[in-house]
């Protein structure tokens, strides 16, 4: 079990954590998921004690490990930038945590040499222990930094976006390799994205960040289906504003008088259905298995997305259609400014 007891951090006049709790359960897969400057990574490397906190606590197990190093703590770390030691051959680089055990600790060579091709077949690289780092492509680099992560026996796994500089081909296939690895060792993993794809395919439950606080804590279908904030309205998915007024809301009740529908919460309809809002259509393309339409409402600046099944007529620029939501527009109230707004569903 990791807690994090109001865990708060500033870098010189900038506050990058403001009283941060978390709780992580053993075995637990989380993504930490938030814009540029949200605070994920700081909080990463606090747990990983690559950070000192300004207050507060970092529990393993109940212990108060705030005090200790890196080293003692047992975690293993991954970075978007590999880190690996380009001197050393790869199956070298695996073993480094081993040949830097004291004496008393330390394997013989040849169990360290096995104990590193156990790891690099473990990740699918057997076969290559001999390369250098520069003879790699760029997922083999990531998997061998892995495999180098793993080599420490960590109680838990922290990763820094590591798959940020690699191709979306690659990413995925190492996403795949990630999860299947965390099931199979037991691992409790923490994963820092801004990728919302990345966090709702790998996560047991997602921990939203905005300006150095968390907006939500959730499975992804919470996160996705029924954000907390407007925030994670707009960050997780792709969301439409529209007027609150326009489908019979009451637009004083809610944040900016606008309502926040999904693309694919939203019906096209026939002509003189009632309540429906008219739309011009602007242009229309494929997206997977659906078909994206884009339009601006009538007598109105709002911009609309709306997703089609491709076995449907699909609406052509130029064309006017009339919508509904086909789900219950969700609106966030209106609080004072020291609570968080709480979503709700207009009937």
């Amino acid at each position: 079990m990791i807690e994090l007891r109001n865990i708060t951090k500033r870098f010189g006049t900038y506050p990058a954590l403001h009283g941060v709790d978390l709780a992580i359960h053993p075995g637990e897969f989380i993504a930490l998921l938030g814009p540029s400057g949200s605070g994920k990574t700081t909080l990463l490397r606090i747990i990983a004690g690559l950070e000192v906190q300004d207050s507060g606590q970092v529990l393993f197990a109940g212990e108060d490990v705030s005090a200790r190093k890196v080293a003692e703590r047992g975690v293993g770390f991954v970075f978007q930038n590999y880190a690996l030691f380009r001197h050393m051959r790869v199956a070298e680089n695996v073993a480094f945590a081993f040949t830097v055990r004291r004496a008393k600790t330390r394997l013989p060579k040849a169990a360290i040499a096995a104990r590193a091709e156990e790891l690099l077949r473990l990740v699918q690289l057997d076969g290559l222990g001999k390369r250098y780092p520069a003879q790699l492509s760029g997922g083999q680099r990531q998997r061998v930094a892995l495999a180098r992560a793993l080599a420490v026996e960590p109680k838990l796994l922290l990763l820094d976006e590591p798959f940020g500089a690699l191709d979306a081909k690659v990413r995925k296939d190492l996403r795949r390799a990630l999860r299947e690895l965390h099931q199979k060792m037991g691992l409790t993993s923490v994963f820092v994205t801004h990728d919302q794809e990345e966090a709702l395919e790998l996560a047991d439950r997602v921990v939203v960040m905005n300006a150095g606080q968390i907006e939500q804590i959730g499975t992804p279908d919470e996160v996705y289906a029924a954000p907390a904030t407007p925030f994670v309205a707009h960050f997780v998915g792709e969301t439409n504003l529209l007027p609150a007024a326009l489908f019979g809301g009451d637009g004083a009740a809610t944040e900016g008088g606008e309502l926040h529908l999904r693309p694919h919460e939203i019906a096209i309809v026939g002509p003189g259905t009632v309540g429906a809002a008219e739309v011009l259509v602007a242009n229309r393309f494929r997206k997977g298995a659906m078909w994206r339409v884009e339009g601006r409402l009538a007598g109105s600046d709002s911009f609309v997305e709306i997703d089609c099944p491709a076995d449907a007529p699909v609406p052509a620029p130029g064309d006017t259609i009339r919508i509904l939501p086909s789900a219950r527009p969700k609106a966030f109230s209106k609080v004072p400014s020291d609570s968080s707004p709480q979503v709700s569903d207009l009937k």
